[in-house]
């Protein structure tokens, strides 16, 4: 004979709140009256469907389905509940509430799961989310089968299969789940720069970027290398850190992507197309998801044919860039997404790609030149530190296969950069010209660059804003040659970089 069923029943759940899970409490009560499940606490349409799973669910798995009236409370009440990761919890308080299996150690577990019609227990999107979440409430998570544990730190994760070894109770049910070991996860090498012929002034400008993480535009002719050259850019990029690299797996989590590049400490690196949409780029949707500029997270967000883009498109780029995160304001409330990245990009200078080209005849009128170069946008354009023209290779050079700067190569300079960029910052607070200001004292320009940087301002009529982008470069180029101070060499070198008639928009 069953014992006597409890006024209700608790376990604990989560769902997905943008990035982050947040903890929901699953109470079951059973009543007289009219028998069926009644679920409440803001679910959407994928929590209601969970009414018709769990009673497939427990019929295949051999359960009696309740003839009680099933009420479901999802508390927090005012919080939206979505997902179909709230199945598995709700199955199991029903269990518990009506006798089928025992209660005991229920409370000691965070379940998250989806439910087949036969009784299997399947794994939802955003596991790092779950899994954070349940370390920091001192539970173990419990989730279904087809997801891998992340190696986190203080996270211990189960198994749960299938509902019906759920009768001798939660201890003997679970598994301890498989860790993804180091040995299995998939090396993901975007090539080498060897690869690319002819472009030595390129791959010297974006070991500049990677050491000073700049932004970088690449203008050119179509099949000059642009998308070579920025698809490799992650090689030289340094290590992503422990933090970055545990928001980035969230991130990816959440929205279902493959997390094995992260895994082996490769920064990401995407690249939508010019379609996409406002919500795709910047994240949002019901239920709000990240955007591609939140996926680029601590890695590279590269927009090949940059002009193409809508320039409303290209605008929400500005405030993102130089906060690191982008908040998204819906009717029930605010949500923060990180989306610390670092930009390249590139374009054609015309329509037919060909303006300036000393070989190819450019087809297009003055108008549709200044019109699609306009596209871009003057304040997006201000916040790209470095803008290189990019010539076509010469034909001989791609034939015999010429070799030159290597990822290996470059991946020391920017290494070396990085590392002296380090010393001197922590260094700098003893100087005199930490107590000084303006851009000499800030960049630590000497004589002879100081009197370069004003011939090159006055030459190019560079904006305050475009003098400090080229004092900016020129200090990460200092960096790479390990010099305090900013020599004339250095100036000029970084001039090179800022594009046809000495500026980008500045």
């Amino acid at each position: 004979m069953r014992p006597t069923s409890p006024p209700s029943f608790a376990v604990r759940a989560a769902c997905i709140r943008g990035i982050e899970a947040a903890p929901v409490t699953v109470e079951v009560s059973m009543s007289g009256g009219i028998p069926g499940i009644c679920i409440v606490g803001l679910g959407d349409a994928a929590v209601m469907d969970a009414r018709v799973r769990i009673r497939a669910a427990l019929r295949s798995a051999g359960y009696e389905v309740p003839r009680k009236n099933i009420t479901v409370n999802l508390a927090p009440g005012d919080l939206r509940k979505t997902g179909a990761g709230l199945d598995l919890p709700i199955a199991i308080a029903i269990l518990a509430i009506s006798g089928q299996i025992p209660p005991q150690g229920l409370d000691e577990y965070l379940f998250c799961g989806e439910l087949g019609l036969d009784g299997r227990v399947e794994a939802v999107k955003g596991g790092v989310s779950y899994a954070l979440l349940a370390r920091d409430l001192g539970l173990t998570l419990v989730q279904g089968q087809g997801g891998s544990e992340i190696p986190l730190p203080g996270v211990l994760v189960k198994r749960l299969e299938a509902l019906g070894r759920l009768r001798q109770g939660i201890q003997d049910a679970l598994v301890v789940h498989t860790t993804l070991s180091e040995a299995l996860v998939v090396s993901c090498s975007s090539g080498d720069f060897s690869d690319v012929v002819g472009q030595e002034v390129a791959k010297r400008a974006l070991a500049v970027a990677a050491a000073g993480g700049h932004g970088m535009l690449m203008v050119g002719p179509p099949g000059a290398g642009k998308t070579m050259l920025a698809r490799r850019f992650t090689g030289i990029l340094p290590a992503i850190s422990e933090r970055e690299r545990q928001e980035a797996l969230c991130i990816h989590s959440v929205v279902g992507e493959d997390v094995s590049g992260l895994l082996s400490g490769v920064r990401p690196f995407r690249s939508p197309h010019h379609s996409i949409s406002a919500a795709g780029l910047a994240g949002g949707g019901r239920p709000v998801r990240p955007g591609e500029i939140s996926l680029a997270h601590g890695g590279v967000l590269f927009l090949d044919e940059l002009a193409e883009f809508p320039g409303s498109i290209l605008q929400i780029l500005r405030q993102p860039m130089e906060e690191g995160w982008i908040q998204i304001v819906r009717a029930d409330g605010g949500y923060r997404l990180p989306c610390r990245f670092q930009l390249l990009a590139a374009s054609n200078p015309c329509p037919c790609g060909y303006v300036g080209d000393p070989q190819v005849d450019c087809t297009c009128n003055a108008a549709a030149v200044d019109r699609y170069q306009m596209r871009i946008g003057g304040p997006l354009a201000d916040r790209i530190d470095i803008r290189l023209d990019i010539a076509r290779p010469a034909p001989d050079l791609i034939v015999e296969g010429a070799e030159g700067l290597c990822t290996h190569d470059l991946k020391a300079l920017v290494e070396q950069g990085r590392t002296f960029g380090r010393w001197r910052r922590s260094h700098r607070h003893l100087s005199d010209a930490a107590h000084t200001e303006g851009v000499t004292a800030s960049f630590d320009l000497d004589e002879a660059g100081e009197r370069a940087l004003l011939r090159l301002a006055r030459a190019a009529h560079l904006t305050g804003r475009g003098m400090v982008r080229l004092c900016r470069v020129a200090r990460t180029v200092a960096d790479i040659a390990e010099a305090e101070r900013c020599s004339q060499e250095h100036v000029l070198e970084a001039s090179m970089y800022q594009g046809r008639g000495g500026g980008c928009g500045g």
